[in-house]
């Protein structure tokens, strides 16, 4: 892999997370759901969303599982996989030494990454794997 497109992956990257934790921590709220109902309670005690219809209890329990605090836990650990794999294909980074690069110096756990963000602004075809 070029290292200007290792860097391009890496800038995008970088730059979803940032994005995700903003969006996160601007919410300050953990939620929980009451029992299989589609109530969403916040930590502050305020209703957040209550849904009249049985049907909404699964639209609950996803938002739920997305609460701020779990969103912040998932960007920490991409960032963590993100700088194990920052320098790959360029012959000093983890996927040179663990031997699961692509033949073109590409890292599958980078495009794995990139993948998640492919409905994103600024994410190009090429990266698709």
């Amino acid at each position: 892999m070029e290292p200007s497109s290792l860097n391009m992956k890496l800038a995008f990257l970088r730059a979803q997370l940032a994005g995700d934790e903003r969006t996160a921590r601007r919410v300050k709220s953990i939620w929980r759901q009451v029992g299989d109902t589609g109530v969403i309670i916040a930590s502050d005690g305020k209703r957040a969303e209550e849904c009249a219809n049985g049907n909404w209890a699964g639209i609950a329990e996803h938002i739920v599982r997305h609460d701020p605090e779990q969103v912040l836990s998932v960007v920490k650990a991409k960032r963590r996989t993100l700088e194990r794999h920052a320098q790959c294909g360029t012959g000093r980074g983890h996927c040179d030494d663990g031997g699961h690069a692509h033949a073109d110096g590409g890292c599958p756990d980078l495009d794995d990454l990139l993948l998640a963000y492919a409905d994103r602004l600024g994410f190009e075809d090429e990266w698709r794997p």
